[in-house]
């Protein structure tokens, strides 16, 4: 029998969605061992004057 749990987590960087997608699974990892995957649920940039200051990622 296989057990899966299932957590959502919202994670930014000022560098990239990648750099938010690591941060999240680094942090997810401090409290849930044998992550195997992750789905990206939505992404989100935040602009200020015009520019992309914020990327932000909800798994």
């Amino acid at each position: 029998m296989s057990v899966a749990k299932t957590a959502e987590i919202t994670a930014s960087s000022t560098k990239s969605f990648e750099d938010a997608i690591r941060t999240g699974i680094r942090k997810m990892s401090e409290s849930v061992k044998n992550i195997e995957g992750a789905w990206v649920k939505e992404q989100k940039v935040v602009v200020k004057k015009g520019e992309v200051d914020e990327y932000r990622v909800t798994m």
